[in-house]
């Protein structure tokens, strides 16, 4: 490969011509088990064995592997807050910048009880492949901060962004770093993220974050945008398969905003929806679950649970039942060495990011399923907000339908450059999307070449 380094990544990969079986796609080990459960839940862990084993692939010299390997910049900060009751409480904040190489970095940020610095940098650096995967221009960056945002009131959420994105000013901005909402965050955080940047800017400037509402800079069809690029690869996998939509049996795990709209649009395309499974319980019904029914029932009592369209069942019994396609839509470490086995679907799309551990991704290519990695399957999102940051800079906004179709055409052919690269390589579906985006960040940085 060495002597193919400048050459782009694109012409590198070689089209495959025909269908490949599902088993033959996805049959080949590609990393050893690690050595513990702590290490198996580790995501950073995860990113740098799948990494490492995807450069060895692309035989990626020393230095540039050294390059890759970790992140640019990662900052700790500790934020004060004045509290309701009068009490001043100090939050500890994240924001990892994993690569800059082709653009600026852009990344969710997360507020959750349990965030890490670990799993920070693993999320910015799921976030450089997922774009290179889509080839958008930009690295990839996370963000996150350790609380319980259930628990805190609006003015409280407020006061704690607006401090956490003074603390990160000179770090962050449309051509630095360009944050969004995550998992504990929304539209509204992002509202007061942009105002405070602004208000530091003196001037308003949309595009610092995207997920905005539409009325100050948002795009249409964001919120809905990754569980669009879900069914778009599901649709593209069913083909590649040789499978046929109507009959098609789906569990989604997760119904929040990935989950929800991912069930939503499969629903309206044909599929069969049979499975829903949430951490407070699950929904199972052999027929098929009427999904714009169960919206209405969520948004009505708070929960899926109690829904008279289908019966009551434990979660983790829904996602271990047979289906056609599973999709993990919520956190990380879903399927693990402890429930891989119990899997009987025959596609795994991967909604959320990490949601397979190492030796869970052994197993499955032992039972042959056909996965569609993260960094290809929940990339819709990303490439929706590429979308926003665009609209932002012009000052002109698109339609629905054209964001849709944009999204639709980038999706599937993304899905068409990592099968080849599956094809080419003789490698699974996950470590040709690693190859795939390792080998673009890896060109555009050896074009670039080295400060000194």
């Amino acid at each position: 490969m060495a002597q193919e380094s400048l050459i782009p990544p694109t012409e590198r990969a070689a089209a495959g011509d025909g269908k490949k079986s599902m088993t033959a796609a996805a049959s080949r080990p590609e990393q050893a088990p690690v050595a513990s459960l702590e290490e198996e839940l580790n995501p950073w862990l995860a990113q740098e064995s799948r990494f490492d084993f995807a450069a060895r692939k692309l035989e990626l010299d020393d230095g540039m592997w050294k390059v890759l390997r970790q992140p640019t910049r990662e900052i700790i900060v500790h934020i004060p807050v004045g509290m309701d009751d009068g009490r001043i409480e100090v939050f500890t904040g994240y924001r990892v910048q994993h690569s800059i190489a082709r653009g600026p970095s852009k990344g969710g940020v997360r507020y959750a009880k349990d965030v890490s610095l670990d799993e920070v940098r693993a999320l910015a650096s799921w976030m450089t492949w997922k774009c290179a995967v889509v080839n958008i221009p930009f690295g990839g960056a996370k963000g996150g901060v350790i609380c319980d945002p259930r628990s805190m009131s609006q003015g409280e959420l407020e006061r704690m962004t607006r401090r956490y994105t003074a603390e990160l000013m000179e770090f962050i901005g449309p051509e630095k770093d360009v944050p969004a909402p995550d998992m504990g965050t929304n539209e509204q955080t992002m509202a007061w993220m942009m105002d405070t940047y602004s208000m530091h800017q003196r001037q308003t400037v949309t595009s610092v974050v995207t997920g905005k509402p539409v009325n100050i800079g948002g795009s249409r069809g964001r919120l809905q945008a990754t569980g669009r690029g879900i069914s778009v690869v599901c649709d593209n996998a069913l083909e590649y398969l040789g499978m046929q939509v109507k009959g098609c049996r789906v569990v989604v795990q997760g119904f929040g905003n990935v989950g929800s709209n991912a069930a939503r649009l499969l629903f309206e395309k044909g599929y069969t929806i049979t499975g829903i499974a949430e951490y407070d319980g699950g929904l199972w019904n052999e027929k098929g679950i009427d999904i714009p029914a169960l919206v209405r029932h969520r948004a009505q009592a708070g929960t899926i649970t109690g829904f008279p369209g289908a019966e009551a069942a434990e979660s983790p019994d829904v996602i271990t039942r047979e289906c056609d396609i599973f999709v993990p839509a919520a956190t990380e470490n879903v399927i693990t060495s402890a429930n891989a086995a119990d899997l009987k679907c025959r596609i795994l799309c991967e909604g959320a990011n990490g949601p397979t551990t190492i030796p869970a991704d052994e197993i499955l290519a032992s039972k042959g399923v056909f996965v569609l990695p993260d960094i290809l399957a929940n990339a819709g999102g990303v490439t929706a907000s590429y979308f926003e940051w665009v609209q932002d800079r012009m000052g002109y906004f698109w339609t629905e339908a054209e964001v849709n179709e944009r999204l639709d055409r980038i999706m599937t052919a993304s899905f068409h450059d990592v099968m080849s690269y599956a094809q080419t390589h003789g490698v699974n579906n996950r470590i040709a999307a690693y190859m795939l985006a390792i080998d673009r960040v890896a060109y555009t940085t050896r074009q670039r070449g080295m400060y000194a």
